[in-house]
């Protein structure tokens, strides 16, 4: 009776969790963790740098330049000739002077590889060429 009149309220509706936002979040985590992951892979090509005692970090505004044991060169995870790099590294050195190239090359790939690179990067005009090792 007392229905009728609105004076008693039924609260039949059921209590759900919204998991839109909880997905949201999620997915954000996923991203930020996917960015943020160090790769060792640097150069697109699997090295075994040699160590060295006198080994220093540099920074962020570098050109890694990959050689394997083989002697392929490899930059940007793409294999190039030596022409091509001394292209690359022409066009790079244009639009960042103090760019700094790195030379990861793998301790079994032949020194006369590393030589011919580190000729194409000062013949390109690279102010700053090191090669890459581990340290001790």
């Amino acid at each position: 009776m007392f229905q009728d009149y609105g004076l008693v309220q039924n609260n039949n509706a059921s209590a759900d969790i919204n998991m839109g936002p909880l997905i949201d979040m999620v997915f954000i985590l996923l991203i930020f963790f996917v960015v943020t992951t160090n790769f060792n892979r640097q150069t697109g090509v699997d090295v075994t740098k040699p160590k060295a005692q006198t080994a220093v970090s540099q920074g962020q505004k570098t050109l890694l330049v990959g050689i394997t044991r083989e002697g392929t060169i490899h930059v940007h995870g793409r294999q190039i000739s030596i022409d091509r790099l001394k292209t690359l590294i022409g066009q790079e050195t244009a639009k960042r002077p103090d760019l700094t190239v790195v030379i990861i090359a793998d301790q079994e790939a032949a020194i006369g590889k590393a030589v011919q690179v580190m000729d194409q990067c000062a013949l390109s005009g690279a102010q700053k060429v090191s090669i890459a090792a581990d340290k001790e």
